[in-house]
């Protein structure tokens, strides 16, 4: 897909990945419709391309703000692409979520998700081709201790997005489900950052990240896992889910010693 040729609409757009996206969105040409709730470091990047990236300011867990962003998208000549960016984390135990967070968790993580992809299909399918990219997890594929609720969303999110894919085979719009590993960004809490540096896990830059999913989508892949040996780690799971069992039941010591009351976090 070429992507001086095409309107984004990304959630998610003002932090981490999403503003990563943002900016090499519009460093190889396209027209970005940024949505998120506040501007933040938006404001920087609109300076800089004028005439590609608009700011929408919306909460997507309503339907006013779901049409808003639609309004928006229209005003620009449609929707080529739609990257589900939007995310938020908790590190904790299920024991130490309360219902407001892990509710807040899963209508942010999947809910918006499914909600304003169902609401830009007509606009997508206008086009004589057209993406939906989810930016999910590696852990959509491996259940992690102290991440259930989070993994509860991102393994919701893939089987979201296969199933998509495959009801939309017949149309011009696909969907590209994007597998980040653990990401560096000001929003990850102490805890989480502490449990990683001790277990030694591999950290990419949200930049990275941004780079390798704008590829795939030039690319027109379907499915995209970032990491290693995390990538290894998908597919024993996969197969060989016994093997991850007791290799993460060595870890839950430091996991338990780490987790404390859940903080906002970006997307792994």
């Amino acid at each position: 897909m070429r992507l001086p040729d095409c309107v984004v609409v990304l959630t998610g757009a003002n932090g981490g990945i999403g503003l990563a996206l943002s900016e090499q969105l519009c460093g190889a040409g396209a027209r970005v419709l940024a949505v998120s709730r506040h501007l933040g470091k938006l404001a920087q990047l609109m300076n800089r391309y004028p005439r590609q990236l608009r700011w929408q300011a919306a909460d997507l867990r309503t339907r006013e703000g779901r049409a808003d962003v639609l309004a928006a998208a229209r005003a620009m000549g449609g929707v080529n692409v739609l990257v589900n960016a939007a995310g938020i984390n908790r590190f904790a135990l299920l024991e130490q979520l309360d219902e407001v967070a892990l509710d807040e968790l899963l209508d942010i993580n999947l809910k918006v998700a499914m909600h304003l992809t169902r609401a830009c299909l007509p606009l997508l399918r206008e086009q004589p081709q057209a993406l939906v990219v989810n930016v999910g997890s590696i852990y959509g594929s491996i259940g992690y201790p102290g991440y259930a609720a989070y993994c509860a969303s991102k393994f919701a999110l893939r089987g979201f997005s296969e199933a998509l894919r495959r009801e939309l085979a017949d149309t011009p719009v696909n969907v590209l489900y994007a597998a980040p590993r653990a990401t560096r960004t000001g929003m990850n809490s102490s805890a989480a950052t502490a449990l990683n540096q001790a277990l030694k896990v591999g950290v990419d830059q949200p930049e990275d990240v941004a780079r390798a999913v704008l590829a795939a989508v030039q690319a027109e892949r379907s499915e995209l896992y970032l990491g290693w040996p995390e990538k290894l780690f998908v597919r024993v799971n996969g197969m060989l889910p016994g093997v991850i069992d007791r290799a993460l039941r060595k870890q839950l010591p430091l996991i338990r010693r780490y987790s404390v009351h859940p903080g906002k976090e970006s997307n792994k």
